[in-house]
């Protein structure tokens, strides 16, 4: 492998015949990229590759799975929609159909996403998983390893773009007795729809937004929800004068502080909704904006689940103490028995297990150390897109800039 890259590094870097005669003398394959790895095929991916596109800069895009945009194909439920208007959430160059809802569906985004990947001549590499990615630091060159179908594969590029994204994989708390709880207990990974739960008792844990919609799904599948609040949380709804309520608070951002908007939004949906606080949904001290922007908490825009939690159709429990058999403790004291649990506790970044550097990324938390709008950029040709904690929007502003700093980066190597 070494012979690989040391070939590779020699004056003819651009000729095929070298890679390939280093191949025969290594035990996996080894790649030349004339132009940047792109790890991960989700919609962050894919923007950055149709803005390279755009561009005339090559690249190969790694996947780990067997379609584009994994954690929507096959992670999420099936009455999902887009939380925010489509506007929002559009990628670099191309908009949605103009015959699609104002919040399209799990489909419908599933379906853009691939006209977009065709419309761009976007290929991934599918079911190949990056192990091991490192600078080195002799050569200059990023070497990313990957296990695929067909054996193993050392990429090597000048340029790393990381966009497995902040939900690379389902978090899933420690619960006291959880291996002795009788019945099924499911991440929302997993979770498909409440028809498999019709008039079983099911205790969500987790009420932002993935958690408050599984459990109008189970009602509206006839089962009998509880959800766990174990935090104060904000909660919107989805619109406020027949305007999105994230619109109108872009909007009310251009000309007013954040602090004021917050105050505005909370009146509205104080004489909208009433005061969640009577239903166990308490409000942080922060307002929601501000939250969002210190801490990348999303509010829950309310899309029906609060009427059910109103009408006592979906109970409200604090924190869970412990499981046993079908039963369980809360931390006030009472005790209930349900049928099922389902874990709506989100997702978490996978960087540091893969991603071997210490200056761009946080082994915390898999985030970029700096935040938003300077975490896109690294070291050494490193980028970071889809870590904004700003949802599509976010994602699609730093694939324009990573396309835009990697062109002149090679045009200043060109001369």
């Amino acid at each position: 492998m070494e012979q690989c890259l040391r070939e590779i590094q020699g004056k003819q870097v651009h000729d095929p015949l070298f890679v390939e005669k280093a191949n025969r003398q290594s035990s996996s394959r080894c790649e030349y990229v004339d132009g940047p790895v792109i790890v991960g095929a989700g919609p962050s991916g894919l923007a950055t590759a149709a803005c390279l596109k755009e561009r005339g800069v090559p690249y190969v895009v790694l996947e780990r799975f067997n379609c584009i945009a994994s954690l929507w194909q096959l992670k999420t439920y099936d009455r999902l929609r887009l939380h925010l208007p489509k506007q929002f959430c559009e990628l670099p160059f191309m908009g949605f159909p103009s015959d699609f809802p104002t919040y399209p569906s799990k489909q419908q985004f599933i379906k853009y996403l691939e006209d977009y990947a065709a419309t761009f001549d976007i290929k991934p590499r599918f079911n190949e998983t990056v192990a091991h990615a490192k600078y080195d630091s002799t050569l200059k060159f990023w070497r990313v390893k990957s296990a695929g179908l067909k054996g193993d594969t050392e990429y090597v590029c000048r340029c790393l773009v990381v966009a497995t994204g902040e939900n690379a994989e389902p978090v899933v708390p420690q619960i006291d007795g959880i291996g002795e709880f009788g019945g099924p207990i499911r991440h929302t990974s997993l979770y498909k729809s409440g028809d498999e739960f019709r008039l079983k008792k099911v205790l969500v844990v987790g009420c932002g937004n993935s958690g408050m919609e599984v459990c109008l799904d189970l009602c509206n599948h006839k089962a009998k929800p509880s959800i766990v609040v174990r935090d104060s949380v904000h909660v919107l709804p989805q619109e406020m004068l027949g305007k999105s309520t994230f619109g109108l608070s872009m909007w009310l951002l251009k000309w007013l502080p954040m602090r004021l908007v917050d105050r505005i939004l909370l009146i509205a949906s104080w004489l909208l909704l009433g005061n969640t606080a009577r239903f166990g949904l308490d409000r942080p001290h922060l307002g929601p904006l501000e939250l969002k922007n210190l801490s990348g908490k999303t509010p829950v825009l309310d899309v029906g689940t609060l009427a059910k939690i109103k009408s006592g159709d979906i109970k409200v429990f604090p924190g869970i103490k412990r499981l046993k058999g079908y039963t369980v403790e809360f931390v006030d004291g009472k005790r209930e028995k349900f049928d099922a649990i389902i874990l709506a506790t989100g997702y978490r970044s996978n960087v540091p297990s893969w991603l071997k550097e210490g200056e761009m990324f946080s082994k915390k938390d898999g985030f970029p150390r700096k935040a938003f709008p300077n975490g896109w950029k690294g070291e050494c040709g490193l980028y970071a897109v889809g870590f904004t904690k700003r949802g599509l929007l976010g994602a699609s502003m730093d694939a324009k800039r990573i396309a835009e700093d990697i062109e002149r980066c090679r045009k200043v190597e060109a001369n």
